[in-house]
């Protein structure tokens, strides 16, 4: 079970990757994204997740060269955007990402969106393997693909995904994407794990939040530890970047976490993937 920050899992090809990291959706490009970031690595966070389609690669790749943490330390996440599915242009997308990174290699790469009425997935596949071939990614996955996403995928793919990032929190639990990631051996990881602060306010984490003492976002985030997700909560304080990260000294009870799981009604705050793209 993850006790620090710098606890990892292992993903399927045998590259670590941090159980915690910091997401930066929404992060407005230059200062902002480049003080969070610091701010974070500062804290003792070792995983960086961002996007193309965020919009602040550069910014993140600054954060990361200023900060006086050696690059191999530092797990650095980024997304194929959906304009540029497809062999080529994902390659070439690729390229720009890590142009504006100012890395030579990617720890963990995702097809951001399945976007099943572009059909290009698949033929996207194919070019982060070859990326992951030619040694430019230590790992490879997606984000936001379904069961019925990844049968497709894996049907006739050479290496299959390491991650798939989905949205993952108390009302939207996803237990049996979950249990078939787990089958597969693919780590799930959530995004917005904090349902943009809307759980918040709900009883029973204020209620589980009040008896270790802790806040109830310490409580959802350590909810994920406990189930082996990949956590990667957003926010540009400081002092909440560190608090989020306060989550290594209490434990939830089995019937904690089965209270919490109850609170599930699938309820999304981003895009179906079976429709969005």
């Amino acid at each position: 079970m993850a006790d620090s920050l710098t606890s990892c899992t292992t993903l399927h090809n045998g590259v670590k990757m941090p159980w915690f990291g910091l997401g930066v959706f929404l992060v407005k490009e230059g200062d902002e994204v480049i003080n969070t970031v610091k701010s974070a690595l500062d804290a003792g966070y070792r995983s960086i997740d961002t996007a193309a389609g965020y919009n602040n690669e550069e910014g993140v790749g600054r954060a990361i060269a200023e900060s006086g943490v050696p690059r191999d330390e530092i797990f650095v996440t980024s997304k194929l955007a959906n304009d540029d599915q497809g062999y080529e242009a994902a390659l070439k997308a690729f390229d720009t990402s890590m142009k504006k990174l100012g890395l030579e290699t990617l720890d963990l790469y995702l097809i951001h969106w399945p976007c099943p009425s572009k059909g290009l997935y698949k033929e996207t596949w194919k070019a982060f393997e070859k990326l992951y071939s030619d040694g430019r990614i230590r790992a490879i996955g997606v984000s936001n693909f379904t069961e019925k996403h990844l049968d497709d995928l894996m049907s006739d793919c050479e290496v299959r995904p390491m991650v798939n990032q989905v949205e993952l929190h108390p009302r939207l639990v996803q237990k049996s994407l979950h249990e078939y990631c787990r089958k597969h051996n693919i780590q799930i990881e959530a995004w917005s794990p904090l349902m943009k602060a809307q759980i918040l306010d709900d009883p029973v984490l204020k209620e589980i939040a009040a008896k270790h003492k802790k806040t109830p976002a310490q409580v959802v985030l350590q909810w994920d530890l406990q189930k082996e997700i990949v956590t990667i909560p957003k926010s540009i304080k400081p002092k909440r970047i560190r608090e989020n990260a306060d989550v290594f000294d209490f434990t939830l009870s089995d019937e904690e976490i089965a209270r919490i799981d109850s609170l599930d009604r699938g309820e999304r705050t981003g895009p179906d993937p079976d429709t969005f793209g």
